[in-house]
């Protein structure tokens, strides 16, 4: 417990989070840890810490992430990388999108735990959640889909202006090419790609920001299946 604590605490000084922080983050700690249903395979506490809670509050390096006052998670799976958002980011209104309902009852067990009052769990699939066309400053996702995929799940959902925040591993310039060019299409503009460092001995971790600079063509988000069957800007691959 004194290791959680004090990784906790040392997060809340990286990231300048107020002491307010350290209770539900060390509660969601204790869940992904313990809870015999969370959806991961990672238990031991200091992995959660670093994998999941650490890895997670690294977008808060990106201003555009960082002053964004609405929010979607996609694919959000155990809550991560949303929950630990939205507890840095308690002013920022987060829908938290999983098309599992197993996984979306243990995000809502999460959010009731740790007390996190900024967050909506929607159980849809991305390209079904109609009501969130447009609406969105800020969109996450981490182990979702390849990349090209990713932006047509998440351009949709953004105003204007908005920000899509993509966790990727080793840079794949097949990749990043094919998601330029998808990008082009759905109106995303590539505005950095950032290397990380969440926690001591972290390697080859990549932030991919895109914003939104041109409205998403109607046609967008397709029907569920088909941004992975006929993705834009190139053929289809595991992430």
């Amino acid at each position: 417990m004194k290791e959680g604590a004090a990784g906790i605490r040392a997060l809340l000084a990286r990231y300048a989070l107020p002491i307010e922080s350290a209770a539900p983050l060390e509660r969601l700690l204790a869940l992904l840890a313990g809870d015999p249903a969370a959806p991961t395979a990672v238990r031991d506490r200091a992995r959660v810490l670093d994998d999941h809670l650490a890895d997670a509050l690294v977008a808060l390096e990106l201003n555009a992430a960082r002053t964004a006052t609405s929010a979607a998670d996609i694919g959000s799976g155990a809550g991560v990388p949303g929950l630990p958002l939205a507890v840095a980011m308690p002013r920022t209104a987060f829908a938290l999108l999983e098309s599992n309902g197993r996984k979306c009852a243990f995000i809502e067990r999460a959010v009731a735990a740790a007390g996190i009052r900024n967050v909506e769990v929607v159980h849809a699939r991305v390209e079904q959640w109609r009501e969130g066309l447009g609406t969105r400053e800020l969109v996450t996702a981490r182990a979702v889909a390849p990349l090209s995929v990713v932006l047509e799940y998440g351009a949709p959902l953004l105003m204007q202006g908005g920000a899509l925040v993509v966790w990727r591993g080793n840079r794949d310039a097949t990749a990043e090419a094919e998601a330029a060019g998808a990008a082009q299409e759905l109106g995303l503009a590539p505005r950095e790609i950032r290397a990380v460092k969440p926690y001591a001995g972290a390697r080859a971790r990549h932030l991919h920001l895109f914003v939104k600079e041109k409205p998403t063509p109607s046609g967008f988000p397709r029907r569920p299946g088909i941004a992975r069957k006929r993705p834009l800007g190139g053929r289809s691959r595991s992430i």
